[in-house]
């Protein structure tokens, strides 16, 4: 019965798709102002959605086996926290989850834009709903969250181990929010192109969706993050994956947009780029999609392997584009300004676009290149961390230091350059500083001096201008996160230590500096899998680290999982993770050192603090 009102609710959500855009045409033709069928329709469509997503979480919880994807995702050993999560840890929960957060968008931007002209809120709401047809279509045709199964099975086949973990669970609800509020800012734009109302009114509604779609966007990288650091043993924050890159990407596109969004908004320029950047970073959220969906990308983090979903994406992404383009070169009568921006607060910004365009560039080629290459030649390659960084890095040192003078030049033009004694004075404590950090821990002296100082010029910087009143303070707070994460990073790389050992219980072996010993093994039955949980000391000297990391095998699945154990303080991570080598009693111990890996986190998560204040501010 629930499996039957989930599905009829989509099939009728998919009718009021197709009604309101003809609701909205008449009314954005006839130009008369919003009317109550509009509202009432949206809300009938959020709540539809809404009762969909329930059922299905209902389903999940009460481990109904009839329903196709609960079989394939949980099982009746599974912890009930992990039963709701698994109603989006699939291919067709996270669609239906994305499909919830459009119509909570759709619903939201209804309210708070009143203020804005009636014509373009029209067509704001008339290509959502272009995207939520697509989406229902999508849902209701290739990826049913309520196919049945007759006769009912039994048991479940149970959800995968490696997600059975609360920072994934809610990671993806999280992820979702920064992509689908592009999808806002997308409708929005082709609204404003169309109206020709890109100017500084609608810059500032676009700053507030650039604001949220970036916030949830860096909690949702981060937790993602968080979540591969600990839970696949690779012990690191960022590896360069290509669903890693795929997130990573219109994350780049939101950050360049919303410093355009503030000239657009203060001096009414950069007008058509930032009506680029908006189209472009809903497109590159649904190419992410695409990768993901299709089965291309071969990555622990894809949830579908299957051509047709992948084929249907395809051609509804090729649609979006079509639309786009012909919206944009026939309504696009924005005159270009040729005033000069030259040693301005508007040149910085240009620049800091250049820069993230150039990055995005890097990845975008490291992430589909070994794809084409694999149609092309049937040879196989993987784009690892060599390439990006030997790209990035040379162009990440004069970015920093453009990202720590640009915030406080005047806008349009500055009318007397001066380089105050200030600036200089920290540029060289921060070289100092970088030096002797460099000369002690003996790596690469030139380059990571270089390196180390441009970060760390950001930072000072950024701490000094926290008493400038003249910047916001959510730009300032950002500004000195970003910087603390880029030398939590770049120390974090230099400066990481591993050993890997192959040990027998009771075995020792020293390596480096340091001597791992193995000194016990235990076995326990813990809710649905088997714990296996090693005791492993580390000396260095006289100190002594005992870690406890464990190998768990779950039954249902059959698979067997590594948790490492982290012992984190404010200045290091130190870790350790263990693995059982193949028709052998020995296990490989693999023990790091990573410096720095919670400012990491708390960087990140200031960053995002630092947006939520500017949305705070926004969004009255």
């Amino acid at each position: 019965m629930l499996n039957l009102i989930g599905n009829y609710s989509l099939v009728l959500a998919l009718i009021t798709s197709l009604v309101l855009p003809i609701i909205c045409l008449r009314n954005f033709k006839s130009n008369s102002s919003f009317d109550f069928n509009i509202f009432a329709t949206i809300s009938i469509q959020f709540l539809l959605i809404c009762i969909s997503f329930i059922t299905l979480l209902f389903a999940f919880i009460n481990s109904d086996f009839s329903n196709l994807a609960v079989y394939n995702n949980s099982h009746t050993s599974k912890p009930l926290f992990y039963k709701i999560s698994g109603a989006w840890g699939n291919h067709e929960g996270s669609l239906l989850l994305w499909l919830l957060v459009l119509s909570l968008f759709i619903l939201i931007f209804f309210f708070k834009s009143k203020k804005l002209l009636n014509p373009f809120r029209f067509l704001t709401i008339f290509f959502q709903q272009i995207i939520i047809s697509g989406f229902l279509l999508f849902i209701i045709f290739t990826s049913n969250p309520f196919q049945l199964i007759i006769p009912t099975p039994i048991e479940g086949l149970g959800l995968n181990p490696i997600l059975q973990d609360p920072a994934l669970a809610i990671h993806p609800p999280i992820l979702y929010l920064g992509y689908v509020g592009s999808s806002i800012i997308f409708s929005s734009s082709l609204a404003a192109l169309v109206c020709s109302y890109v100017n500084k009114e609608w810059a500032n509604d676009l700053k507030k969706w650039t604001l949220i779609s970036w916030i949830f966007l860096t909690l949702g990288i981060m937790l993602g993050s968080i979540w591969a650091y600990y839970e696949l043993g690779w012990g690191g924050f960022w590896f360069w994956d290509p669903v890693e890159n795929v997130s990573l990407m219109p994350w780049f596109c939101l950050t360049a947009l919303l410093h355009c969004t503030s000239v657009l908004e203060k001096r009414s320029n950069l007008q058509s780029w930032t009506i680029i950047l908006s189209l472009s970073t809903f497109i590159l959220s649904m190419s992410g999609t695409f990768l993901v969906r299709s089965g291309i990308l071969n990555s622990v983090h894809t949830f579908a392997n299957d051509p047709e979903r992948g084929i249907f994406v395809l051609i509804f992404l090729t649609v979006l584009i079509f639309i786009s383009l012909i919206i944009y070169f026939k309504f696009n009568s924005i005159e270009i300004n040729t005033k000069s921006f030259l040693l301005s607060k508007e040149s910085a910004i240009i620049i800091n676009n250049w820069f993230m365009m150039y990055f995005l560039a890097v990845v975008l080629i490291g992430t589909i290149y070994p794809i084409f290459l694999e149609v092309i030649t049937t040879e196989k390659i993987s784009v690892g961390p060599p390439y990006f960084n030997q790209l990035m890095i040379p162009f990440l040192i004069p970015f920093l230091f453009i990202m720590a003078l640009g915030p406080k030049l005047d806008w349009i033009k500055n009318k007397k350059f001066e380089v105050k004694f200030t600036k200089i004075i920290l540029f060289i404590i921060s070289l100092l500083i970088s030096y002797l950090v460099a000369k002690n821990f003996n790596t690469q002296v030139l380059y990571s001096t270089i390196l180390i100082s441009s970060a760390l010029y950001l930072f000072l910087v950024s701490i000094t201008d926290l008493k400038n009143k003249k910047l916001k303070l959510s730009q300032k707070i950002s500004h000195t996160a970003f910087s603390i994460l880029i030398i939590s990073i770049i120390l974090n790389s230099l400066f990481s230590e591993e050993v890997s050992v192959n040990l027998k219980k009771g075995e020792e072996k020293k390596s480096l500096n340091y001597l791992v010993k193995f000194e016990n093994i235990s076995k326990m039955e813990i809710d649905n899998f088997t714990s296996i949980k090693a005791e492993i000391h580390v000396i260095q000297n006289e100190n002594k680290l005992k870690f406890y990391p464990e190998l768990r095998l779950y039954k249902v699945p059959e698979t067997i999982t590594s948790e490492a154990d982290i012992k984190t303080s404010l200045f290091s991570d130190n870790l350790v993770v263990v693995n059982y080598l193949k028709d052998t009693n020995y296990l490989n111990i693999r023990y790091q050192k990573k410096p720095f890996m919670l400012l990491i986190w708390l960087s990140a998560f200031m960053l995002a603090a630092g947006g939520l204040m500017g949305l705070r501010k926004n969004f009255k």
